[in-house]
């Protein structure tokens, strides 16, 4: 039986230029931010806002997303960089085995979530002269699109797979390279086993030439959790445009931020389910009944009701 939804999955890792790489997961960000700017614009326009203060409010929102994402991922899944690699946290670098370019990777959407929130104390405070939770039932509308395009980042760079699957689950794909590093399909072991020395045409080779079909064989269908998680994203973005615009929710102080935290991190707790391990304190026995995404997605789930069931419609 054939099943037409399943694949190899080995993209490039971005547009090559001839003078720079246009990685893709960078341009997932870009694409996030650029589009939330425009979602933005004709809300801050409705509600009489200045669009320089939209531009402030975007500034702020990039740093605090990034920052809180980096220390989100360390503090919470990789909490040994703090005294193994300290260089490493906020630098796109490793000192581990040595010196070496690794670009900003590790980025946890946890921490991006409190850095949001934190620094829109600062905004509501010197940029935006509106209630906290005005401010807070705005940016979560940009902020559920950009999830999309992240994970369609991770996707694109084959990290945060799901966990092995039959070849016919739904979008069940064969992740060249996202399998560990070490081991029998990671990047030295597979440059030794095709004899060639560059990584990508190694993969590249594995993925179509005929003569390491056996190779190819021994990578296992997984879930493409990325998909499932993006494409979920979809239908929270989609709800909150249309009770912002079509309804009389944004009148509702914090009822639309309660709402996105209740599904998107809802979706995230069960997409978990179909994801491989990213670590984190699941590693202790006392927590290993849930994953650390799902430990962390919890307290954001119930904040959410908290802020739905004590919505009031306020006079604007």
């Amino acid at each position: 039986m054939i099943y037409a939804l399943n694949m190899v999955w080995n993209p490039t890792e971005g547009i090559d230029l001839g003078f720079f790489m246009l990685r893709f997961y960078s341009l997932s960000w870009v694409l996030a931010f650029g589009l939330g700017w425009y979602v933005m614009k004709p809300i801050f326009v409705r509600e009489n806002e200045s669009v320089e203060s939209l531009d402030k409010l975007f500034v702020y929102t990039l740093v605090a997303t990034m920052l809180g994402a980096r220390l989100g991922h360390v503090i919470f899944y990789q909490s040994e960089l703090f005294y193994q690699d300290p260089l490493s946290i906020l630098l796109p670098i490793s000192t581990k085995p040595t010196l070496h370019f690794t670009g900003f990777a590790g980025l946890a959407s946890h921490g991006a979530a409190i850095g949001i929130i934190i620094t829109m104390f600062y905004i509501q405070r010197r940029v935006i002269k509106r209630s906290f939770l005005w401010i807070l039932d705005r940016i979560v509308i940009p902020v559920s699109l950009g999830a999309i395009f992240i994970r369609l980042g991770n996707f694109m760079n084959s990290e945060i797979i799901g966990k092995p699957t039959s070849a016919d689950s739904f979008l069940a794909m064969k992740f060249i390279r996202g399998e560990e590093y070490q081991g029998p399909l990671g990047e030295p072991a597979i440059i030794a086993q095709t004899n060639i020395q560059d990584a990508q045409q190694a993969f590249n080779a594995v993925a179509t030439d005929p003569q390491f079909k056996t190779l190819l064989d021994a990578f296992p269908y997984r879930y493409p959790a990325q998909l499932y998680e993006a494409i979920c994203y979809v239908f929270v973005f989609v709800i909150l445009m249309f009770l912002y615009w079509k309804t009389e929710a944004r009148n509702k102080a914090g009822y639309l931020f309660g709402l996105f935290l209740i599904l998107l991190w809802s979706i995230r707790f069960v997409v978990e389910f179909f994801k491989d391990s990213q670590g984190g304190f699941e590693k202790y026995p006392i927590f290993n009944a849930l994953s650390t995404g799902q430990w962390l997605s919890i307290p954001f789930v119930i904040i959410g009701f908290y802020f739905v069931f004590r919505a009031k419609e306020v006079k604007q």
